[in-house]
């Protein structure tokens, strides 16, 4: 079995960390730079940085801090927010990142995906998916719809028909995030996780409600995801990755251990 990969996730407002619960009550949580550093540091196997605000400002990303990040890490590195086209992709991958994340600018212009994989290949185009569970409707059969702009607009989109489109567009990873388990601490959202994996071939992450590392074993094996993001559980000191992959370890996840 492939190693599992744990991705620390940086959402950056104002050219500072923060955090919030399902996408909202953000709050100040120090600097980007130095934490990036200490994940790095801490046996990281990426790390994920979003400017979380850009889309829905409509504004080019923070290339500056995105540049600060890159020259403290050593690690595969994913830039998202704000990046609505392939000029957007190749600034930020001129920075230090080796992949660029969309979510918002490639559900309103899907050609973007590919657009992309075709001038830097499959390998650095990172869909990112916000999603929301909803009742069960044509649009949405499987229950689960997609969301844009931090959150802020439903699009009457199924969330398993938009993650296969990406894939035949070129997409060459997923970055899954449930709004509903977001900073929750409660658990990553496994029936969702589970679809979106069994439902393309490409990795799929999980993204949103880590409190704990058995959640990360729960995403990696009953929810079939390639890698976990985390944020809360490190970002407020109740874990180190070391820790957190030497638990996984012990249960049984193949991960990357520093040692």
């Amino acid at each position: 079995m492939l190693c599992k990969r744990v991705i620390p996730c940086l959402d950056v407002r104002d050219g500072r960390l923060t955090k919030g619960i399902k996408f909202a009550g953000n709050v100040d949580i120090g600097d980007p730079v130095a934490t990036a550093r200490a994940y790095y540091e801490q046996g990281a196997d990426e790390i994920v940085f979003y400017d979380i605000t850009a889309s829905h400002e409509r504004r080019d990303i923070m290339l500056h801090v995105v540049d600060r990040v890159a020259s403290q890490i050593f690690i595969p590195f994913s830039v998202g927010g704000g990046i609505r086209s392939v000029e957007d992709m190749r600034s930020v991958l001129l920075s230090g990142a080796e992949k660029v994340s969309v979510n918002s600018a490639a559900v309103k212009d899907p050609d973007l995906i590919r657009r992309g994989a075709e001038a830097f290949g499959s390998q650095c185009v990172v869909l990112g998916m916000d999603v929301l569970r909803v009742e069960p409707t044509g649009d949405a059969p499987s229950g689960y719809e997609v969301v844009i702009h931090g959150g802020r607009e439903r699009m009457g989109m199924d969330a398993l028909e938009w993650a296969r489109e990406a894939e035949r567009l070129g997409a060459g990873e997923i970055c899954l995030n449930s709004i509903d388990a977001d900073g929750t601490k409660d658990g990553y959202e496994l029936t969702l996780t589970r679809l979106v994996s069994d439902a393309v071939r490409i990795p799929v992450i999980a993204s949103g409600g880590a409190g704990n590392p058995q959640h990360m074993v729960e995403a990696a094996t009953s929810g079939r995801a390639s890698a976990a993001l985390i944020a809360s559980i490190v970002h407020y000191g109740d874990y180190t990755i070391a820790g957190i992959k030497e638990l996984m370890r012990q249960k049984g996840v193949p991960v990357r251990m520093s040692w």
